[in-house]
């Protein structure tokens, strides 16, 4: 257990809703872990679209979890609470937390955590959990992609998009995804893409119906929503399944069910933060069974665009919210 000689972190707060300049450099105490938790050092944390959303007030932190922005990092085991199993203190691990990442310290349960795989360093560790974590719970445990399927992720060059093309390439799908430029396409090729495709001078749907002689795709994981729903929708196959984790083009949609009844296809989506420890502990469980491996085999790896000082978090929001990164943005403490 800690000997209390260092009892205050540096952290980054959200002094109040608004723009990156809100994010500001503090002191807090630094917190002990609780039944069933370890408390990290934290080497590294990620940076995510819920990150963006919580400091402009629109996705507060659950009841109970830390205001602290931050849903992943990578550290070292510091300490752990009672009934925590699985760890000993001075492990490196990388781990999904419920908020409180952009901090020195961060408790989190153990059971979310999961080993830095020997393949990665902790900044690379750090951009695992948070994307690693939603598109397993989105594209396998929810909409049952396997092998010898088609997938089409939108927004392939980003976080989630690195992550889901290569998960899904080594699961033994074809992959086919969108992005907004012809240098972000060919990055999601090098990733893994079997067709790219630049969503400003060419139609998904029209592409996907070519490339899959009229039959579409059987999954589709969509952060967009909006318009992109109905033509979604066009371009799933029989039996296909959209997820939607979000909604940048909004949330209101009118749909025709027709198309739905006929192909018989499910429409799906989740939210992971408010979700239980138990639940997230089982995709952790998965994630390290199924996943772990291919990383450590070399065959996936995650897709570092820039690194930032903890106390420049404030520009990691921004670099964020220009949209031009090809990867995960990482805050080094």
């Amino acid at each position: 257990m800690p000997d209390g000689s260092f009892q205050t972190m540096r952290a980054i707060e959200i002094s109040e809703s608004g723009g990156p300049e809100v994010l500001k450099p503090t002191s807090r105490e630094r917190p002990e872990p609780g039944p069933g938790e370890v408390l990290i050092r934290v080497a590294a944390a990620g940076v995510n679209s819920p990150d963006l959303k919580q400091r402009a007030g629109a996705y507060p932190a659950p009841a109970g979890a830390s205001d602290l922005p931050g849903l992943e990092v990578s550290g070292t085991v510091e300490a752990i609470g009672a009934e925590a199993t699985g760890w000993a203190i001075g492990d490196p691990v990388c781990a999904l937390v419920n908020g409180g990442g952009y901090a020195e310290f961060c408790a989190v349960p153990a059971d979310q955590c999961l080993p830095v795989p020997q393949a990665l360093n902790m900044v690379e560790a750090a951009a695992l959990p948070e994307t690693f974590f939603t598109v397993w719970n989105n594209v396998f445990m929810r909409a049952g992609l396997t092998r010898g399927e088609s997938f089409l992720i939108h927004g392939g060059s980003g976080g989630i998009g690195s992550a889901a093309i290569q998960i899904a390439k080594a699961v033994g799908a074809t992959v086919f995804t969108t992005a907004s430029t012809d240098e972000k396409c060919a990055a999601c090729k090098q990733l893994g893409a079997d067709r790219a495709i630049n969503y400003r001078t060419e139609d998904f749907v029209e592409i996907v119906k070519k490339e899959t002689p009229n039959r579409g795709v059987d999954v589709i994981l969509d952060m967009v929503g909006g318009d992109y729903v109905r033509r979604n929708i066009k371009a799933l196959a029989v039996e296909g399944r959209l997820v939607q984790i979000a909604f940048d083009k909004g949330p209101q949609v009118d749909v025709n069910l027709m198309p739905i009844m006929l192909k018989r296809l499910t429409l799906t989506g989740s939210t992971l933060r408010p979700r239980s420890p138990q639940f997230k502990a089982e995709i952790a469980r998965q994630l390290r069974g199924r996943v772990w491996p291919e990383i450590e085999a070399g065959h996936i790896k995650p897709i570092i665009h820039a690194v930032f000082p903890l106390d420049k978090a404030a520009d990691a929001h921004r670099m964020m919210e220009q949209g031009g990164h090809i990867g995960k943005i990482v805050l080094e403490v």
